[in-house]
C-alpha cells in the first residue's frame, strides 16, 4: 500500500520523464525504477508504468500528425504489426515469473540506457542512409515483420523502443527522417496502448500510482514542450542515461 510520499515520489518522477520524452526521451528510465523504489514489485511496476505513460505517447502521436498525411497505406500494416507485438510483449511479461523478471530488471535498464545513448548516432545513420539510397524500396508491407518483432520488446519493457522502432523504419522504408519518427510515434503509441489494454485486465495495475503518474507526465510534458530551446536536449539525455547506468549498477549489487 502506497503512502503520501510514495505518491509524491511517483508523481515527482512522472513529471520528470514527461519533461525528458519532451525534450530528449528516456522518461521509463526515471518511472520504473521510481516504482521499484516505493516498494511495487517488478511486474506490476512495468505494467503500471505501461498504463500510465499511454497519454504522453497519444500527446507525441498528435503532435506529428501532419506528419503523417500521404503515410495511411503504411498505418494500415504497421499498426496491426505494433498491436501484435505488443500484446504479445505483454503476454510474455504476464508470464514471466516475478524472480526471473527482477533479475532481469538490471539488464533491461542498461540495455534501454545504452538504447538513448546511441539515439544520436542512430539518427545520423539513418540521415545518412536515407541520403545514399536511389529509388523506390518496392512493396514496403514487409516492414511489418520486423516492426512486429521490435514491439514484442515494445510491450515487454518499452524503455528504448523508440530507437529500436526508428531503425527499424530507417532499414525498411524510403522517408525523410521527420515522416519516420512521426510514423514511429503512431507505432509507439499503438504498442503502448495494446499493451496498456491487455495489462489492465492482468489486476496487476497499481492504479493509485497509475493515475498520479499519468497526471505528472502531461504536466511534465506541458513544461518539457515549454523549455525546449532551453535546455540542449543532448544534456538531458546524458543525464537520464547517467541515472539508467546507475540504477542498473545498484540492482546488479544487490
Amino acid at each position: 500500500m502506497l503512502n503520501g510520499l510514495d505518491f509524491i515520489l511517483v508523481a515527482l518522477a512522472a513529471l520528470g520523464a514527461g519533461a525528458a520524452n519532451a525534450l530528449a526521451g528516456g522518461g521509463t528510465l526515471l518511472t520504473f525504477p521510481a516504482l521499484l523504489a516505493v516498494g511495487v514489485p517488478a511486474v506490476a511496476a512495468n505494467v503500471t508504468n505501461t498504463v500510465a505513460l499511454c497519454p504522453g505517447y497519444f500527446g507525441a502521436t498528435m503532435a506529428q500528425l501532419k506528419d503523417l498525411r500521404g503515410q495511411e497505406g503504411r498505418l494500415w500494416f504497421v499498426i496491426p504489426a505494433g498491436i501484435g507485438g505488443g500484446v504479445l510483449g505483454g503476454v510474455l511479461l504476464l508470464n514471466t515469473g516475478e524472480k526471473l523478471f527482477n533479475n532481469l530488471v538490471p539488464y533491461l535498464i542498461l540495455l534501454a540506457s545504452l538504447l538513448l545513448a546511441v539515439q544520436d548516432p542512430v539518427r545520423g545513420w539513418i540521415t545518412r542512409r536515407l541520403n545514399q539510397r536511389q529509388g523506390g524500396n518496392g512493396n514496403e508491407a514487409w516492414a511489418a515483420l520486423p516492426v512486429g518483432l521490435g514491439a514484442v520488446y515494445g510491450g515487454y519493457f518499452g524503455a528504448g523502443f523508440s530507437v529500436i522502432m526508428l531503425a527499424v523504419l530507417g532499414v525498411s522504408l524510403e522517408e525523410n527522417l521527420t515522416r519516420l519518427n512521426a510514423l514511429k510515434q503512431s507505432i509507439a503509441f499503438s504498442v503502448n496502448v495494446a499493451a496498456a489494454i491487455f495489462f489492465i485486465f492482468s489486476g496487476k495495475v497499481v492504479w493509485g500510482a497509475a493515475l498520479v503518474m499519468a497526471v505528472g507526465a502531461l504536466i511534465g510534458g506541458v513544461l518539457g514542450g515549454r523549455l525546449a530551446g532551453r535546455i540542449k536536449p543532448s544534456t538531458l539525455r546524458w543525464i537520464v542515461v547517467i541515472i539508467g547506468v546507475t540504477v542498473s549498477v545498484i540492482y546488479l549489487l544487490r
